[in-house]
């Protein structure tokens, strides 16, 4: 008796191969499935892959057209700095103090919110030649206000830190995208081969909301993500051995461990991790004769580091990261993220309650740092070709949440450009009378991020990376449709 499938209409005989069962069966599932797997291998060559370069290695490049910034720092304060209480001065919500909010403000711990109308306890002034009002609890920030370019009309995705930690990291609010400086580090590799192209200064006490997350290349191959370096002890991690070894040893080990990689390289190809493993392993030997020089921070002078704060207990850690910080960029590398001050008992930019006494304590220690940064990036001609970023992930909302704090706000939040192409002096946007939701020119995090590689000269809807079949971007274009704000930046856009 013939088999079963001898007898299916439109086939001639009753052998065939596996694949060619596949191709003639289930609609073409088959080949469906084959085309899908060979695109997420990267080995299917269409009219777009064929053409498309997929950088890999760190080596500078350049971008689509010629931008004004070289290297980015960022200056990231998580947990929700307050813009009514920093950035926003908001004479309504001082005037109106202790009465309800006139609508029903959205809360992330609607339990403890009171809806009930919460003045500022600082004092707003009006600095530099611009006269932008700015807060009297950051008098150092507010001393270069003529160097801000202060976005108050900033607006997120999600109310929770992680969720917005995720956003304005990776446009995205789940985590396995790539983070900005992932993206960056892609796009234009790095001026300095002794160096990674991306580097973490986190405080040596812990890591913050996320952990590591905050500076994963995601879907990047591995060789993309940020590289921690301490402010404490030895300042790249794992780089020399516990033990002293005799001369050459190391050096001996390490020839035999690339051997073994590269034949193992051999047989599976396509594994990013073991290729950024082989590529930092080579970096780590070169790191090893450049960064003493580069992180000493011993060689500046008294009077720079007196400045930072490093005299103080209070600003010398936050003060050490920002000075390393412009060492980093002065050396050539292209993306450094910074971290404020970790407390155990609570998020640095995180008040729940006891907001006066809160706000002081942690602008006490980043405070001063910061304005130090900007001076000497502008003393040393770095400014005009580096970006700053100091924001949060969200701000916070007008009503006072259990003793006297403020819940989380998606809907509102200021960010300080500076350098790199942004305009100085400039406030733009505006939030409502009580700094809830931002209504005049509202600025996303994608167009905020868009604006960023603009000025590194970069189309954020051109840089690509093909991940599950599909062209991924810094942005996420496909769903996001991200505008560069021409109204932050000197010149208009050229690309």
């Amino acid at each position: 008796m013939k088999s079963g499938i001898g007898r299916i209409r439109g086939f001639q005989s009753a052998r065939y191969s596996r694949r060619e069962m596949l191709q003639v069966s289930g609609l073409g599932l088959g080949n469906l499935a084959l085309t899908y797997l060979l695109n997420q291998e990267g080995v299917l060559a269409d009219g777009a892959s064929s053409t498309r370069v997929i950088n890999s290695d760190l080596r500078p490049r350049a971008g689509h057209f010629p931008g004004t910034a070289k290297a980015v720092i960022q200056l990231m304060q998580n947990g929700g700095p307050s813009q009514m209480d920093l950035f926003d001065p908001k004479p309504e919500l001082t005037k109106r103090n202790g009465q309800p909010h006139p609508g029903q403000v959205e809360t992330f711990s609607p339990e403890k919110n009171r809806n009930i109308l919460l003045a500022s306890p600082f004092k707003f002034k009006r600095f530099g030649k611009t006269g932008m009002e700015l807060s009297e609890v950051i008098p150092h920030m507010a001393s270069v206000a003529d160097e801000f370019c202060l976005i108050r009309s900033m607006f997120t995705e999600h109310n929770n830190h992680s969720e917005s930690l995720a956003m304005i990291q990776t446009c995205r609010i789940f985590p396995g995208s790539p983070a900005m400086g992932c993206w960056l580090s892609y796009a234009l590799g790095t001026e300095n081969q002794n160096l990674p192209a991306y580097i973490v200064l986190r405080d040596p006490a812990g890591y913050n909301t996320d952990g590591r997350l905050v500076w994963s290349s995601g879907f990047l191959p591995a060789l993309y993500q940020g590289v921690e370096f301490s402010t404490a002890g030895a300042p790249v991690h794992h780089l020399n051995p516990e033990l002293p070894l005799p001369p050459g040893a190391q050096r001996n080990d390490l020839e035999f461990l690339q051997q073994l990689n590269e034949s193992h390289k051999d047989r599976h190809p396509g594994e990013t991790e073991l290729e950024a493993r082989i590529q930092n392993y080579e970096l780590a030997a070169r790191m090893q004769l450049s960064t003493a020089g580069i992180l000493d921070i011993s060689k500046e002078s008294q009077e720079t580091k007196k400045s930072y704060g490093l005299d103080n207990p209070i600003t010398a850690g936050y003060g050490t990261r920002c000075l390393m910080a412009r060492r980093l960029v002065e050396a050539g590398v292209r993306f450094v993220q910074v971290f404020p001050p970790l407390d155990p008992s609570f998020q640095p930019w995180d008040q729940h309650n006891d907001l006066k006494v809160q706000l002081e304590t942690i602008c006490a220690h980043t405070d001063q740092p910061f304005a130090a940064l900007i001076r000497d990036l502008k003393g040393r001609g770095l400014l005009d070709s580096t970006i700053v970023m100091w924001s949060g992930e969200f701000g916070r909302l007008p009503t006072t949440e259990g003793d006297f704090g403020r819940d989380h706000n998606r809907n509102a939040f200021s960010s300080v450009m500076v350098g790199g192409g942004f305009k100085e002096g400039l406030v733009y946007g505006e939030t409502d009378e009580f700094g809830y939701k931002s209504v005049v020119n509202r600025v996303s995090v994608p167009d905020l991020h868009s604006t960023i590689f603009y000025l590194m000269g970069i189309d954020h809807e051109r840089l690509t990376y093909p991940h599950h079949g599909i062209l991924e971007t810094p942005t996420d274009a496909r769903l996001t449709k991200a505008r560069i704000v021409n109204e932050l930046l000197k010149s208009p856009p050229k690309g």
